[in-house]
């Protein structure tokens, strides 16, 4: 499990969530918690530079306030995050302690990330805590959190922090094995899979992703982080938590759950463009046609109006905007050139077409969606 690579270390996020870290609702299990301060001061030992993104604050809360039946209500949950926050915080420098290691408590929420600038001031944070041989703990900042600027999930916030510190692995600790071929819930015969080289919409169908019935159980929003961090080149295993040494052997290359590794790297991938595939959230869709995705896939091409069938949703020139083929299928994301308004009345028409008319002729120079703007998954 040697992690040395020139003067820098391999760096490592273990992401934990809720359901792992608790006994119940409202119950942390501090057992677990050393365990896994253990293990994780076992790979710093090894030369590894680990981070933590976690879960748990509103349980933590919740705990400490001695309340059993969770609250519905926002102020209740942000309450009892702001509570369990810092108990959490301090259960976590509290098991490390008892290795020497010193921990660091980051919160973040998406309008942290959205911004360009303060995405790249996030980044030298990470740098200069993993240079100081700082243990950052990461959670969703869910006392000041509302929908609009929520990630939603630790599995993308944990995706987002990878792609910041330009980690070597990713270690989902989960309550489920990994990755299995039907829901092993209703399924006795369904199988684990081991290994995942490319995700297509047969892996999102058994994910449980759109239109679906097969979902395995809490995998999409991780399988949706594993699209991007492939991309990125980072490799992500999802296991279940609770197994003895898991981290460890997950460090090592040993198999466990379900690791998700690019069989090869698809496209030069920038930090812009990481950026826009996890730091701030779509606003809308672009449908295009199959000629379309094969010049996006194919040859690394901008999107062009000519080449879009549809547009969903509400957005503005500069949003972030999925981009789906004709099955519905997410391949791809970029900024938009144009708003959803000006996207409407060009798509469909070439470059000739929108010179010729004059309400649309300012937007025959540009593509919908440039190259440079543009993260493909495929």
């Amino acid at each position: 499990m040697r992690a040395e690579e020139g003067g820098r270390g391999k760096r490592l996020v273990i992401k934990i969530g809720s359901s792992t870290l608790t006994t119940s609702e409202s119950k942390i299990d501090y057992g677990y918690l050393a365990a896994v301060a253990a293990q994780i001061a076992e790979a710093k030992e090894a030369g590894w530079h680990p981070v933590v993104v976690t879960s748990a604050a509103i349980a933590c809360g919740l705990e400490r306030l001695g309340i059993e039946k969770r609250p519905h209500d926002m102020p209740s949950l942000q309450a009892a995050a702001s509570v369990g926050q810092s108990a959490l915080s301090t259960a976590y420098a509290e098991a490390f302690a008892a290795h020497g290691i010193v921990t660091s408590t980051v919160l973040l929420t998406r309008r942290d990330t959205a911004d360009r600038q303060a995405y790249l001031h996030a980044r030298d944070t990470f740098d200069r805590l993993l240079d100081l041989g700082v243990v950052p703990i990461v959670n969703e900042n869910d006392t000041v959190s509302v929908e609009q600027i929520r990630f939603g999930d630790n599995d993308t916030l944990a995706a987002l922090v990878a792609c910041l510190v330009e980690a070597d692995l990713m270690v989902i600790l989960s309550d489920i094995e990994g990755l299995f071929d039907a829901n092993p819930h209703f399924d006795p015969e369904a199988k684990l899979i081991g290994r995942v080289e490319a995700i297509g919409p047969e892996i999102m169908a058994v994910a449980g992703g759109a239109g679906t019935t097969v979902g395995s159980g809490g995998m999409i929003t991780k399988i949706k982080a594993a699209r991007v961090l492939m991309v990125a080149g980072i490799p992500m295993v999802v296991c279940n938590g609770r197994r003895a040494g898991a981290i460890v052997a997950a460090a090592r290359g040993e198999d466990v759950g379900t690791r998700f590794v690019a069989a090869k790297k698809p496209h030069e991938i920038t930090p812009k463009k990481l950026w826009i595939a996890l730091g701030d959230a779509a606003r809308g869709a672009l449908v295009v046609d199959d000629g379309a995705k094969a010049a996006l896939v194919g040859r690394g091409s901008s999107l062009l109006s000519v080449g879009v069938s549809a547009v969903e949703g509400r957005f503005g020139a500069g949003d972030v905007v999925d981009i789906k083929d004709a099955s519905g299928h997410l391949f791809a994301r970029g900024k938009a050139a144009f708003s959803c308004d000006e996207a409407a009345l060009a798509i469909g028409r070439t470059r000739a077409e929108l010179q010729g008319n004059r309400l649309l002729s300012s937007l025959a120079d540009k593509p919908l969606v440039h190259r440079d703007e543009l993260i493909v998954f495929e």
